[in-house]
């Protein structure tokens, strides 16, 4: 099992930054990718940024030149800084962890979430 711990969040004016971080423990070797999600109300959950196993960031189109994502290998941590953020950011933000284990003739996958942190976005 995998725990995630958020932390950041919070309230801004349009226009300003947060940042959201998430730390990992329990059976973090078998952590494959790391990112965070969001949901507003009314809406699915949806990407916002992610970094797989290599390293490799992938970005929403609404999170791109605003939004960088980091991830901590050694600390088993995940770090959203947001810019320049917009009441349409308004949602609940929930750090993602894939675990991947098994064979390779068959693998094993599992998700797992935070509980979620408000990200508020006033005019």
């Amino acid at each position: 099992q995998v725990q995630l711990v958020e932390s950041g969040g919070g309230l801004v004016e349009a226009g300003g930054s947060l940042t959201l971080s998430c730390a990992a423990s329990g059976g973090t070797r078998s952590i494959n990718d790391m990112g965070w999600y969001r949901q507003a109300p009314g809406k699915q959950r949806e990407l916002v940024a992610g970094v797989d196993s290599d390293g490799i960031a992938k970005y929403a189109d609404f999170a791109k030149g605003r939004f960088t994502i980091w991830r901590d290998f050694s600390k088993n941590t995940v770090t959203l800084q947001m810019n320049s953020l917009k009441p349409e950011d308004t949602a609940v933000y929930f750090c993602n962890a894939v675990s991947k284990w098994g064979p390779v003739e068959r693998i094993f996958e599992k998700d797992f979430w935070g509980q979620g942190t408000q990200v508020t976005v006033s005019l």
